[in-house]
């Protein structure tokens, strides 16, 4: 990929940027509010972006659970973390850290 800035000098190509998956774990959490911590040596929310996918089918009863970037450190919630009454999300999805430079 190349990436022109607007006075149409090379701002990004394949050789000034990469990305690297540097972590993919299971995540399962039961039915209570809680956290889950993994860490990720030289990643944060400046270099670094965390998601989960779905493990199996889901319905359309299920919640996702919430991923946070911190330094050194992949936070995955099972509930919205601004939200206070939120519900809880339950099951296994898989976390994927991507670092990127």
């Amino acid at each position: 990929m190349r990436i022109w800035g607007e006075n149409g000098a090379l701002q990004l190509d394949e050789n000034s940027f990469t990305i690297r998956l540097v972590l993919s774990v299971l995540v399962t959490f039961g039915s209570t509010k809680s956290i889950q911590d993994f860490a990720v040596l030289g990643c944060n929310s400046s270099n670094s972006t965390a998601f989960v996918l779905p493990n199996s089918a889901v319905t359309d009863r299920q919640r996702q659970f919430e991923t946070e970037m911190l330094d050194g450190v992949a936070r995955v919630y099972n509930y919205t973390r601004t939200f206070e009454a939120s519900s809880v999300a339950t099951g296994t999805m898989r976390l994927i850290v991507v670092r990127f430079k």
